[in-house]
């Protein structure tokens, strides 16, 4: 029997690329609103949006025609000169970014982001250590991945990473104790994401910051993935706590990659020429991108939109009370449901029925949908999950 166009297309990714990554078997080709199309022509609700980048959904037209207008204008900027279409994005950025954080250095993916935020707090705190969670994850560049705590990703590099102590998420006394005068920065995610989309207790990230700045170090959170997605335009907002240097990313520029590093005027003013850079970030494209992003959320009310849809979509995945659901947490449009049993079969299943969705650790299936996602294609999804767990 011959072989699909998806399957064609997915054995020759498989013969060309090393083996990086867990193949879905599927080649996908088109997408628009929260839906994808692979090439043998079947339709994908997507609960996924790219690792949470889609937050628009593809192919919106406000990004399209943004992007299309750019191309045709100019796709690469230095930054050693400055760009209209770039300083109306930070603009746009500080204003929307919690109160002081009012420099941004932009960059290409979250783990750049989350790098630059760690090489600003050696240079503006004169220390090297670092505290972060476990079960946290930053990214994979040599930098952010002494932060992830993840073994499967730190092992093979371990006698190159900085230093780093990792401690349970949640747990203030055992914070407290990890952060001494030697501490640069504790680096945590304000909502868990590949760990498992845990939510810590609101009063947590508060006795963080009060811990951070009476041993003198610094606060980074992680929200390349929590940013615009949990129902404020960062999860930290939502418990009023402002960290010192907030790293941002996924959904900034609905798929366009693009990274941004958030600090106080303190700790930019210590930063001098040459000790951080990038060729292509904050390119006029990819703030293009991101500013029509924005002013999407805006406009649409997408932010607001996402908080009430994604609570709807949790209620109704509690409501089936399910004997193989153990839990359902989450905010916004990021959502786990943890199994009584490994995920991936469940996985599988939906796709097979036209759902597209991920993991969080073996045990939940992670839900980070377009914020554009209606109660309708929700309900959709519930019904499907019931189907798959049977």
């Amino acid at each position: 029997m011959s072989q699909t166009a998806s399957a064609q297309i997915v054995q020759r990714d498989r013969d060309l690329q090393p083996p990086l990554y867990a193949k879905r078997d599927i080649a996908l080709v088109r997408g628009d609103g929260a839906y994808l199309w692979d090439s043998d022509g079947k339709q994908y609700l997507d609960l996924m949006s790219n690792y949470g980048v889609n937050i628009l959904g593809h192919n919106h037209p406000a990004v399209t025609d943004a992007l299309t207008r750019q191309a045709s204008t100019l796709v690469s900027c230095h930054q050693s000169f400055a760009n209209d279409v770039r300083v109306e994005l930070l603009e746009k950025l500080v204003n929307i970014a919690p109160a002081g954080l009012n420099h941004v250095f932009l960059s290409n993916s979250g783990t750049e982001a989350v790098e630059a935020a760690l090489k600003f707090a050696w240079i503006s705190s004169g220390r090297t250590k670092i505290v972060a969670a476990k079960r946290g994850y930053h990214g994979r560049t040599m930098g952010s991945l002494a932060a992830t705590a993840e073994k499967k990703y730190r092992e093979p590099f371990e006698a190159e990473l900085a230093q780093a102590t990792h401690v349970s998420y949640g747990n203030v006394d055992e914070l407290a104790d990890a952060v001494d005068d030697q501490t640069a920065a504790v680096v945590l995610e304000p909502i868990q994401g590949e760990g498992g989309v845990y939510v810590p207790d609101d009063d947590y990230l508060q006795s963080v910051r009060e811990i951070v700045t009476a041993k003198g170090a610094l606060l980074i959170l992680d929200e390349v993935q929590t940013g615009f997605r949990t129902g404020a335009y960062f999860a930290c907002q939502h418990v009023g706590v402002v960290p010192d240097i907030l790293a941002t990313s996924k959904g900034l520029g609905n798929g366009v990659p693009i990274g941004a590093t958030f600090m106080s005027a303190r700790i930019a003013e210590q930063l001098t020429g040459g000790v951080h850079g990038t060729t292509f970030g904050g390119n006029p494209l990819a703030c293009a991108a991101a500013l029509a992003t924005l002013t999407t959320l805006d406009t649409d009310n997408l932010i607001d939109r996402s908080a009430e849809v994604g609570a709807y979509l949790v209620d109704q995945i509690r409501g089936l009370n399910h004997p193989k659901i153990r839990d359902v947490r989450g905010k916004g449009m990021m959502i786990g449901v943890e199994l009584k049993m490994r995920a991936t079969p469940a996985l599988r299943g939906l796709q097979e029925r036209g759902v597209l969705a991920l993991m969080a650790g073996s045990l939940v299936l992670r839900f980070l949908p377009p914020l554009i996602l209606t109660k309708e294609q929700a309900d959709v999804a519930v019904q499907t999950l019931a189907e798959v767990l049977g």
